[in-house]
């Protein structure tokens, strides 16, 4: 008789107690709560054949997004394809989308994963690979889309119905449907108030639109379901923290940042972005940060895997710009120059976007702000192929920004300041960069006027 999970998705096993295992772990990962690795290591330990546990641990490799989990990746990319004769069907597909993953075809190995879903739409772990797969890829409408091919499948009664609607409120947020979003991350806390993943898409609404004192009461109201024990706590700390800068609370910033963001100094790849995206921000206004870079910095020197995903290694160049570490930094852009003549998907990441934004922060840096706009003006319109969520991404409008204020090109501050009054709400960090472009052009006009009436005396 065949096996089945909770879900009614068929399993190879027959192991009652390697079966509930995978079950915790899933739960776990479904959640981002506590350790579902050391949970699904215990099962395959006992159970070394139980294919679905090497398949769930490959795909915790693939969502963490770092090349230093590669050979655990690949550890359990060989165990699954050892086992290719007692698989079912759906379990080598996992492990055949895992491969891809590990040979450097992210794109191909996120296909496969939903391609998994497409005929086994109740495959949770399926799911989540391929929607965090999405989010690393930049893949923004399937972020939505994906999610919503398998809603038909799953209702209240089905286990994990909460996370599903949680991924498609991000999904929804990500392509610009707010008001949804929204509805559908309040329907899925209804069901699971301790969804960190929802949480965070409802917090991701209130950004795109300005509701920064929302915002601030969402998280700190909600803080018990998604800051203890959470692989999502840091990443929602650092949403409650950019809050706070637009509406500028330095000194909140800071405090979240010591308390929260770096309390454990993590070498976590998706932590450190955080840490050093939100330093970057204080730095673009002129923030003493004392020696926080100092820490990152050793932290991504420490860590290696340069080159394996463009989107940590335009990260890592921040804290080594700020720390003034100029070999680590003549070493990661090799990296990525080597990266980007390579093959594969990080090739072309690295190439697009990945590379012309570092060059522009090295640029930035150095006080060449023409170069910093012209690397950058042609990029942010695909940003979305090295990854992230808009809200990280808008770290690259932030800093043309500056560049065109500190470089004096006025008509470009000005036009850029118009942009983002349409996309946002007037706040006290949006104000302050309305009027230095105002000012701007005010004194530009000014001298023009100046230099016309000395040429006509």
């Amino acid at each position: 008789m065949a096996h089945t999970d909770s879900r009614s998705v068929s399993l190879s096993s027959t192991n009652a107690s390697s079966i509930e295992r995978f079950e915790a772990a899933l739960e776990l990962l479904h959640g981002y709560y506590g350790d579902p690795l050391t949970v699904i290591d215990h099962a395959l330990a006992e159970d070394p054949g139980f294919v679905m546990g090497h398949a769930l641990r490959a795909g915790m490799m693939i969502t963490a997004g770092d090349g230093t989990v590669a050979p655990l990746l690949r550890e359990s990319v060989e165990a699954g394809e050892a086992l290719s004769a007692s698989a079912n069907e759906r379990e080598r597909r996992h492990i055949a989308a895992a491969r891809a993953w590990l040979d450097g075809h992210f794109t191909r190995s996120i296909q496969l994963y939903g391609d998994i879903v497409i005929d086994y739409p109740r495959d949770s772990l399926a799911l989540q690979v391929a929607h965090i797969g999405d989010f690393l890829l930049g893949q923004s409408t399937l972020l939505r889309d994906r999610i919503a091919q398998v809603l038909p499948h799953w209702n209240t009664r089905v286990p994990g119905f909460g996370y599903v609607l949680g991924m498609h409120a991000f999904g929804l947020e990500e392509t610009n449907l707010y008001e949804q979003a929204e509805e559908r991350g309040r329907f899925a806390l209804e069901l699971n108030p301790r969804d960190p993943w929802a949480i965070h898409a409802v917090a991701h609404v209130m950004e795109m639109q300005g509701r920064q004192d929302e915002g601030i009461d969402w998280l700190s109201g909600r803080a018990s379901d998604w800051s203890q024990d959470n692989m999502m706590a840091v990443h929602n700390w650092w949403h409650l923290a950019l809050f706070h800068l637009e509406l500028g609370h330095a000194r909140q910033v800071l405090d979240i940042y010591d308390a929260h963001i770096r309390e454990n100094q993590s070498s976590v790849a998706l932590e450190l972005i955080d840490a050093c995206a939100m330093l970057w921000r204080l730095h673009l206004r002129g923030s003493d940060v004392g020696s926080r870079w100092n820490e990152l910095a050793d932290t991504w020197q420490a860590r290696g895997a340069q080159g394996y995903y463009a989107f940590n290694d335009t990260h890592a160049a921040m804290a080594f710009l700020c720390a003034g570490r100029d070999d680590a930094l003549a070493a990661l852009l090799a990296g990525m120059r080597a990266a980007a003549a390579g093959g594969g998907c990080n090739a072309m990441m690295t190439r697009a976007v990945g590379l012309p934004v570092t060059e522009a922060l090295v640029a930035f840096s150095r006080r060449d702000y023409d170069r910093t706009i012209e690397l950058l003006m042609p990029v942010r319109q695909i940003a979305h192929r090295f990854g992230g969520s808009h809200a990280q991404r808008d770290l690259i409008n932030l800093t043309l920004i500056e560049a065109a204020l500190r470089g004096e090109r006025a008509n470009l501050a000005c036009a850029l300041a118009a942009e983002r009054m349409e996309l946002k709400p007037m706040n006290p960090s949006l104000s302050k960069l309305v009027q230095r472009a105002s000012a701007l052009q005010r004194e530009a006009a000014d001298g023009a006027r100046d230099a016309a009436a000395v040429k006509a005396a």
